[in-house]
């Protein structure tokens, strides 16, 4: 287990380590999304994993309780023609839980996640908790459900992403909120011993870090869509490191990213589920709960 961050400066934040033997080749492209609930008036925690290797396209969802302990969890292989559209009917809190999904007309791009063409839902005592993707009339018509007047919100996001100089990808810095262009460059403008980081949002510079091998770790407060975004960043493995590791960056809403991180560590990168749990659930109320973005970069040899 690992913090991230561990401990905070008067000027940045301590973030672990993040190198390891694996090479971009290895790591797992995979994307985490975690939504916060609630089933029969108790606070939960549903994860989706999407992931993507040589093999295809494969998916999970897991619900977690108050006590960070797994209720249930399906995974499901959508490479297998036979999983690509099904069900699942799992039990927890005394009540029926049923997981849909259809991933048979699914488009992808490069990543993980499907782009259009689904649904994923999470139905319990006939009410759907949680529902993904733009085929929302096929998943009411085949789930029975009801819509709930509270549904899941979407509190945090851990993706992987791979480049040589560039890393992008598509954000929300809030649940429901506009979908923008992020993108992070890394590079030496032919001055190796001078590394520069600069972060781009809708292809606005909103973010520069000069003398990187000074300043490796630390954050910085931006401003997205009208409210404040605080950005950690650790690229201390693409510098230092003996083997070619991932740079880690967070992008967290609302709540003082030093109130939420320092109650407990994180999980290895490469570790699912996400065991982040505990520290959701302590919180009051979605309102105060704000967003976080984790972002695992790896750099293409």
């Amino acid at each position: 287990m690992r913090d991230f961050p561990s401990c905070f400066g008067e000027n940045g934040v301590q973030v672990a380590d993040s190198s390891s033997s694996s090479s971009a080749k290895n790591a797992q492209n995979l994307v985490n999304c975690v939504y916060q609930c609630r089933i029969r008036g108790r606070s939960c925690l549903i994860t989706v994993t999407w992931s993507k290797n040589l093999m295809g396209q494969g998916l999970s969802v897991g619900i977690d309780d108050a006590a960070n302990q797994c209720l249930c969890k399906v995974d499901i292989k959508p490479w297998l023609f036979s999983k690509r559209k099904g069900s699942k009917s799992l039990e927890a809190y005394s009540c029926k839980i049923d997981i849909y999904w259809d991933l048979s007309s699914a488009k992808f791009g490069s990543g993980p996640e499907p782009l259009e063409g689904f649904y994923v839902g999470v139905v319990v005592d006939k009410q759907m908790v949680l529902l993904l993707g733009d085929m929302r009339k096929e998943a009411f018509k085949k789930t029975n459900a009801t819509p709930v007047t509270s549904s899941a919100v979407f509190v945090a996001k851990r993706e992987h992403i791979f480049g040589k100089k560039v890393f992008s990808t598509k954000a929300q810095f809030c649940d429901n909120g506009q979908i923008h262009n992020l993108s992070i460059e890394c590079d030496t403008n032919g001055n190796v011993n001078d590394p520069y980081l600069i972060i781009r949002v809708d292809g606005k510079n909103v973010m520069q870090v000069k003398r990187l091998r000074w300043k490796f770790r630390g954050n910085h407060t931006i401003l997205v869509d009208g409210f404040a975004v605080e950005v950690f960043w650790d690229v201390h493995s693409w510098l230092f490191g003996t083997s070619l590791g991932n740079a880690v960056f967070m992008f967290k809403t609302c709540l003082s990213a030093e109130k939420l991180w320092t109650s407990g560590p994180i999980s290895d990168p490469n570790t699912l589920p996400w065991s982040f749990s505990q520290r959701f659930l302590d919180s009051k109320s979605h309102n105060s709960l704000g967003f976080s973005l984790t972002l695992h970069a790896w750099k293409n040899e």
